[in-house]
C-alpha cells in the first residue's frame, strides 16, 4: 500500500514537486476540525438554521471575502504567514505579494495561507459554525468585515475617480 502511494505521488508530480502528503495532512486537518464541530453541535444541542436567508448568504460571502484577503494578503497579517512564505513586494493596495517556501507540509500550509481563495473555504467553514453556535454575534461580525468590504471597494472607486480627474 505505501509502495503504491510512493508511486502515485511520483506519477502526480511529474516535473514540478507537489506536496501530496502535505496537502493530505491540511485535509486531514480540515476534515478532522469539522468533525469536531459537528460532535460538538450534536453534544451540546445546536442546531444549524432551517434556513440560510439572503441577508446572510451575503453577509457570509462579503466575510469570507474580506477575512480571507485580509489573512492571505494584507501587511498586517504577514507574520502569520512568514514562516511559509517570502515578502516578494507590493500587490496592491495595503497587500502583499508572497512566494511560498519550503516543502511538504510547510509547502502546502504556505499555499493556504497566502491564497484567499484556498482560505475561503476555511473561513466560510468557521462563519457556518458560527452560525450555529453563536448566531448574533457571527451576524455582527459578518456586519463588520461586509463594512471594510464595501470600505474597501469604496476606497479604490475613489482613488481610481481621482487619477481619472488629475490625467
Amino acid at each position: 500500500m505505501t509502495e503504491t502511494l510512493r508511486e502515485i505521488q511520483r506519477d502526480y508530480e511529474g516535473d514540478e514537486s507537489r506536496p501530496l502528503e502535505g496537502y493530505a495532512r491540511v485535509l486531514g486537518v480540515y476534515g478532522g476540525a469539522v468533525s469536531v464541530l459537528l460532535a460538538a453541535a450534536k453534544l451540546t444541542g445546536h442546531r444549524a438554521p432551517e434556513k440560510i436567508s439572503p441577508m446572510d448568504l451575503m453577509l457570509m460571502g462579503l466575510f469570507t471575502h474580506r477575512l480571507s484577503r485580509t489573512l492571505a494578503k494584507d501587511t498586517v497579517t504577514s507574520p502569520i504567514r512568514a514562516p511559509f512564505t517570502r515578502y516578494v513586494g507590493v500587490s496592491g493596495p495595503s497587500e502583499l505579494k508572497e512566494e511560498v517556501r519550503g516543502s511538504g507540509l510547510r509547502h502546502a500550509l504556505g499555499e493556504l495561507v497566502s491564497c484567499p481563495f484556498c482560505l475561503a473555504q476555511w473561513v466560510a467553514t468557521g462563519y457556518a459554525a458560527g452560525m450555529v453556535f453563536a448566531p448574533r454575534f457571527t451576524r455582527v461580525a459578518g456586519a463588520t468585515m461586509a463594512a471594510v468590504a464595501i470600505s474597501d471597494w469604496l476606497q479604490l472607486a475613489y482613488s481610481r475617480l481621482m487619477k481619472a480627474t488629475d490625467g
